[in-house]
């Protein structure tokens, strides 16, 4: 099973790096983690919201896996545990199928985006920094798959 992780922003800083890419090589070889980093669309001079939510649109559609199941990460997504998440993978590799999980910008994602995900996951009640996003994820994929290894990473 093959991950990407497509973020909208660039230039993160390095204690981002390292941790997404501590967690992401910490995965067992059936399950690859990739970061696709979406360019974030400047805004003033005239660049709304809606102008810049339709610039990244475009750019998150372009990088898109063909065939993966779209998660969109959204405020008003279901709020999954660790262990649902677990399922969810176990679920997903079962039907041997790719991922492409979402970040937004700043301002969201297009209305078009989340009609067209699969599934519209929340993170966290609070509102997080892009960088520990990558972070969070990446932790939790990796826990999710430890738990379906019976690895005792994860303890209840």
């Amino acid at each position: 099973m093959k991950i990407t992780l497509l973020a909208v922003g660039t230039k993160m800083p390095r204690w981002v790096d390292d941790a997404y890419a501590d967690y992401a090589k910490r995965l067992p070889r059936e399950v690859t983690l990739e970061l696709r980093e979406i360019k974030p669309e400047k805004r003033g001079s005239g660049v709304t919201a809606e102008k810049g939510i339709t610039a990244e649109h475009a750019r998150i559609v372009a990088a898109l896996p063909p065939r993966a199941k779209l998660v969109l990460l959204d405020e008003r997504g279901k709020a999954w545990t660790t262990m649902q998440l677990a399922d969810g993978l176990k679920g997903w590799l079962g039907d041997g199928q790719d991922i492409a999980i979402v970040v937004g910008g700043a301002d969201g994602t297009s209305d078009e985006l989340k009609a067209r995900a699969d599934l519209l996951l929340q993170l966290s009640a609070m509102t997080l920094p892009h960088g520990m996003v990558r972070v969070l994820l990446a932790e939790q994929i990796y826990r999710a798959v430890s738990i379906l290894n019976g690895h005792p990473y994860h303890r209840e």
